[in-house]
């Protein structure tokens, strides 16, 4: 069979469907991924197979089996089936499907299973009004998102559901889908003559980053467009895969999840001191078109916050990158950040300085009596000389080594410490310092 016959053999209908629709599992047994949830003995298969479902969350990256996962529980179940997706619904249609919920389990004694897609799209209100059906079981909810439900769905609805995480599927998974699609006569194109080379689907499977959809999409778009040979069969090739999947979509939305984790990595890779991890991080927010003024503000806050007086030139560093971006913008502001990035990934590590100004606001709010000592007011002003303001300073420069001992903190506090330097980069020599500071302390006592 020509996959590019006239319509009359059958190929309208057959690719009427996307190809990712058409290859949509029906059974457990098809299902790709997420061992974890649905794989031999685990919970979910177990309630899925005994028809005993209770209200259910699906949260994870797009392409990972949600939506298919539901419509397999749609096909296994003995309840009624429900689906709305929350972009195009509203309270009404959340009316209606209950009232005939209710009319249903009082004359057929026959449950609903309600699926919203894309729930964490409903608003609080909305929300709200599934509440009462769910606790009276009037539906069984399940819904499924993106985002991740503890900030976008409402903690009572959280209560009365169980959480299940869709992880990315993994190469493997991927390449196993695009293989089924070519064999697969009745819904891929089991009916054609395709070779595929490995290296071409090994591509498909890298580039779509565990989205099963993008992946399939891809190799219907080779496969539609790449010309059969003499003989009929159509021949996809690296290059035809490139070509058919050229700039993978990255999972980044920058006010959802992925953002926050993408940033999240960033900053624990800089704290770690991983600049190939670095690098990586910051590439995938520069492609996916973050505000660069966000990422020079994540850097310089994190050079004061993690690197400290460690390295007290980070904080240089990452202030020439915000300077840098605000004055010459992508895609040269790409080199200073990297270069901050990796500066500060790189530098000696000390969180002193965060934990020594968070101790003292602390004893601030907790400490009502700290009045400044009389020596160390200012005479300046009239009359404060008369005042005693001032009285018995001892001036630093008059002294040997430009330091002498006297008293700097109200009189409760005469002996708190809230700086403590490490044993790292430049703190070391700053802590000599204060040993030598410490030491004329004990002279003069």
């Amino acid at each position: 069979m020509d996959l590019f016959d006239s319509a009359d053999d059958g190929r309208t209908a057959h690719s009427a469907r996307p190809l990712a629709d058409r290859m949509r599992p029906e059974t457990l047994d098809e299902f790709f991924g997420q061992e974890q949830i649905v794989g031999k003995g685990r919970l979910l298969r177990r309630a899925i197979q005994a028809d005993k479902l209770t209200p259910m969350i699906f949260f994870g990256p797009p392409g990972t089996g949600k939506t298919t996962l539901a419509h397999i529980i749609a096909k296994s179940t003995a309840a009624y089936f429900e689906q709305l997706n929350a972009v195009t619904s509203g309270v009404n249609d959340l009316r209606q499907v209950i009232a005939a919920a209710e009319e249903r389990l009082k004359f057929d004694q026959q449950k609903t299973i309600l699926f919203i897609d894309e729930i964490h799209r409903f608003n609080k209100g909305q929300q709200d009004a599934l509440l009462p059906s769910v606790e009276k079981g009037t539906i069984i909810l399940i819904g499924a998102t993106t985002e991740s439900p503890m900030f976008e769905i409402n903690p009572a609805l959280l209560s009365r559901a169980r959480l299940f995480r869709f992880e990315s599927l993994t190469d493997a998974d991927i390449l196993a889908i695009l293989k089924r699609a070519i064999a697969d006569k009745a819904r891929g194109y089991g009916e054609y003559t395709i070779h595929a080379d490995d290296e071409a689907l090994e591509h498909l499977a890298r580039v779509a980053s565990g989205d099963s959809r993008t992946a399939l999409h891809a190799l219907e778009l080779a496969v539609l467009t790449t010309d059969p040979d003499p003989d009929g069969a159509i021949h996809i090739t690296r290059a035809v895969a490139e070509d058919s999947i050229q700039e993978k979509v990255l999972q980044y939305d920058k006010k959802g999840d992925n953002h926050y984790d993408t940033v999240s990595a960033f900053i624990k890779s800089m704290r770690g001191s991983d600049p190939n991890a670095t690098l990586y991080w910051l590439a995938k927010m520069i492609a996916a078109g973050e505000d660069p003024k966000f990422i020079a503000r994540r850097i310089f806050i994190h050079a004061a916050e993690d690197v400290g007086l460690a390295d007290p030139n980070a904080l240089l560093v990452a202030n020439a990158a915000v300077t840098a971006v605000t004055f010459i913008g992508l895609p040269e502001a790409r080199i200073p950040l990297a270069e901050a990035a990796l500066y500060v990934a790189t530098a000696p590590k000390s969180n002193a300085v965060i934990v020594g100004i968070d101790q003292a606001l602390e004893t601030v709010r907790q400490e009502r009596t700290g009045d400044v000592p009389l020596h160390l007011r200012d005479a300046h002003y009239k009359g404060a000389a008369k005042l005693g303001h001032g009285k018995g300073y001892l001036y630093p420069h008059d002294f040997e080594g430009g330091y002498v001992p006297q008293d700097y903190l109200p009189e409760a506090l005469r002996n708190k410490h809230f700086y403590q330097p490490s044993p790292r980069g430049y703190e070391r020599t700053v802590q000599k310092r204060l040993d030598y500071f410490k030491a004329r302390d004990h002279q003069g006592k």
